[in-house]
């Protein structure tokens, strides 16, 4: 998640609040990973996601594969 956020910082996130592409978001996948990327697109069959660090690639997953997603409302670091 760096640069955008370090160890030791602390976000709040609105599981119910309304999600919408460029919205920063908290999701967990099938595989148990948890991870902190930018809501580029979210259609019925594929949810695009950029990523924070530009030394991994933006993803793509169905919306099957994601567990929970929630916005990011505030960060303190």
């Amino acid at each position: 998640m760096e640069p955008a956020y370090r160890a030791g910082d602390k976000l709040i996130v609105s599981p119910g609040s309304e999600i919408r592409a460029g919205d920063r978001v908290v999701l967990k996948i099938r595989t148990g990973e948890v991870m902190v990327k930018e809501l580029l697109k979210k259609t019925a069959r594929e949810v695009e996601l950029k990523s924070l660090n530009p030394d991994h690639r933006d993803i793509r997953f169905q919306p099957g594969d994601i567990l929970w997603m929630a916005r990011v409302l505030w960060v303190s670091q």
